[in-house]
């Protein structure tokens, strides 16, 4: 991860996504029973303020100074205590096992590597009994310039996480949608149009 990269996008304009939640994670996690959760590349902070305002405690991490920023003042005072925000690089260190109820990957630039560290990571994070969201986006909506940039070939996809979950996972959900629109996005937001579909994983570890 590139953090001075990240922090100088965030920096360049006033705000980067919407500041609503994203459209799977309101889908695949409103009917679970709120507990601990890990937002993963949190950004400005709008999954985690919505998992805080329903009940849940939440830990959002982000390699951008200037994200984790804005998200807490996203968050704002009536949130202290539920929501708990972390500068850390989890291809560096790794989350604190067997620590979360939901580890939720949104859209997030995980390089692929031999040993799958910090994938490996992250699924130790969640608890027995817990479940994995790792949404991204559907690499045939990509333009030329987006694969140019990022090399989406060389980053994990939820299809690959799920053939590596191994004994002790439930696959629940594995499949490519139409995107959802943020819920309750507080500005429009100002992100590309041709995400038209996410590929979704929704994985759950046995107790």
């Amino acid at each position: 991860m590139d953090a001075q990269r990240w922090d100088e996008r965030y920096r360049a304009q006033d705000r980067l996504f919407s500041g609503g939640a994203n459209g799977v994670l309101v889908a695949e996690v409103s009917a679970l029973p709120p507990g601990r959760a890990l937002d993963v590349g949190c950004g400005e902070g709008g999954d985690a303020v919505w998992l805080a305002r329903r009940g849940w405690h939440v830990t959002g991490i982000d390699v951008s100074p200037t994200a984790l920023l804005r998200a807490a003042r996203a968050a704002g005072p009536d949130l202290a205590g539920r929501v708990e925000w972390r500068e850390a690089d989890v291809t560096r260190t790794a989350p604190p096992a067997g620590a979360y109820d939901l580890v939720s990957v949104h859209y997030f630039p995980l390089p692929r590597t031999p040993d799958h560290a910090a994938l490996r990571g992250l699924l130790s994070a969640v608890a027995p009994g817990g479940c994995l969201l790792f949404v991204g986006h559907d690499l045939a909506d990509l333009t030329p310039e987006v694969v140019r940039e990022f090399d989406p070939g060389a980053l994990y996809g939820p299809a690959e996480v799920a053939g590596l979950l191994g004994p002790g996972w439930t696959v629940q959900v594995d499949e490519t949608r139409p995107r959802a629109a943020p819920a309750a996005a507080p500005a429009p937001a100002p992100g590309s149009p041709h995400h038209r579909h996410d590929t979704v994983l929704r994985a759950r570890r046995e107790p």
